[in-house]
């Protein structure tokens, strides 16, 4: 029943209604002037009373056609002809229909039609009963035309209120539409930086775990082992170190594009792998005929890193084979690995998503899975790339 309203709009609402009792109200104070303080004393209450009608037109629709048939009524009763106060039911009218609940509406374009027909009974009634009992059907005819011309001028009030309601709703929806775009859109975002987050950071410290283990139990017989493990740790932290700033500046700006690797970096994918104490066997059959799209070097790499990962942290640290077939329409990826006797992928985690989630965004497929001994990473990724 009540619309919420800006300081502005109740502003502007009441210097309406104030002005609208300024103007509506001088003819009624010169009744005052004529000798009859009575009529003028009742002519401005209506006028006040619609007056306020015409404020609170936007706040309460529904209060304001009651304040309107509230003093139509009293204007019949009271005898009065049309007045200048009259005009304000045609902003009252629009309100119910640009403002008004559905029911309210409803109920303004019911009172155009009523009140059309309410208004030209009341100033017609005299002369239709004269010229029907002269036996005349003129005055008939008048009333007839009187009435359409009221209906007219209402419905018109009513129908402008009406096509700005749907211009409003219209521009809601474009507004409510343009918002669940870009919270959609952020969300995607989100979940972006925190796929590559988990990427990089969860790599890089499995690596650092392997290589930090592997130099705790060489530091006592070879040296020159420790001291190589210590260096693969250091390099490692230091470029994950880099990608997390890099990420960490997305996070702050949304501006620039996180670690984007490419195919080219895979050397140094296996380099680390290896380094990390995983044995790789590499079969690549066929050969990619040409360079593919950054989204599906992308998409590879992340997989095949997410998937070495898995391997350092619940495979039996012995070895992975590891096999790129790069078809005409797509390219396969698969890797093996033994699983260790306590330790295995827990199902549900935040990799195995984050590898479907690489594959999906390229319109490809995953899957992983233990199959026996081994824990298998498969993945058909089409070279289109298109990103959904």
């Amino acid at each position: 029943m009540f619309r919420p309203l800006t300081t502005r709009q109740w502003t502007f609402d009441v210097c309406v209604g104030v002005l609208f009792f300024v103007l509506a109200g001088w003819p009624v104070v010169q009744g005052v002037v004529n000798g009859q303080p009575g009529q003028a004393l009742v002519g401005l209450t209506l006028t006040a009373l619609i007056s306020g009608a015409l404020v609170i037109r936007r706040f309460s629709p529904g209060v304001a056609l009651m304040a309107a048939w509230t003093v139509a009524v009293l204007q019949m009763l009271a005898g009065f002809q049309v007045e200048a106060y009259d005009l304000a039911i045609f902003g009252v009218l629009y309100a119910t229909a640009a403002y008004g609940t559905r029911v309210v509406f409803w109920l303004g374009f019911a009172s155009a039609l009523v009140g059309a027909l309410v208004a030209t009974a009341y100033l017609q009634l005299r002369n239709l009963i004269e010229m029907i009992h002269l036996g005349s059907m003129g005055a008939l005819v008048t009333a007839g035309f009187a009435w359409m011309a009221a209906s007219f001028a209402l419905l018109l009030a009513w129908t402008t209120g009406a096509m700005v309601r749907a211009v409003l709703r219209s521009r809601a929806s474009r507004l409510a539409q343009v918002q669940a775009e870009a919270e959609a859109a952020t969300e995607q975002e989100r979940v972006r930086i925190a796929r590559d987050m988990h990427d990089v950071v969860a790599h890089s410290l499995a690596v650092v775990i392997a290589q930090a283990d592997g130099a705790r139990y060489a530091a006592a017989s070879d040296p020159d082992a420790a001291t190589a493990a210590l260096g693969t740790i250091s390099s490692t932290a230091r470029a994950a170190l880099a990608d997390v700033r890099l990420l960490l500046g997305q996070l702050r700006h949304s501006q620039s594009d996180g670690p984007q690797p490419s195919l080219a970096d895979l050397e140094g994918l296996f380099a680390q792998v290896r380094a990390a104490g995983l044995e790789l066997r590499v079969t690549v059959d066929p050969a990619p005929r040409s360079e593919p799209g950054a989204a599906v070097q992308l998409a590879v790499y992340r997989i095949l890193q997410e998937a070495f990962t898995n391997a350092i942290r619940h495979g039996d640290h012995g070895a992975a084979d590891v096999t790129l077939a790069w078809m005409p329409d797509a390219v396969a990826v698969t890797v093996r690995n033994r699983l260790a006797a306590d330790a295995a992928p827990q199902p549900g985690g935040h990799g195995l998503i984050g590898m479907r989630e690489r594959a999906q965004l390229v319109g490809g497929t995953l899957d992983a899975g233990a199959e026996g001994t081994e824990f298998v990473v498969r993945a058909r990724i089409p070279l289109s790339g298109v990103v959904q």
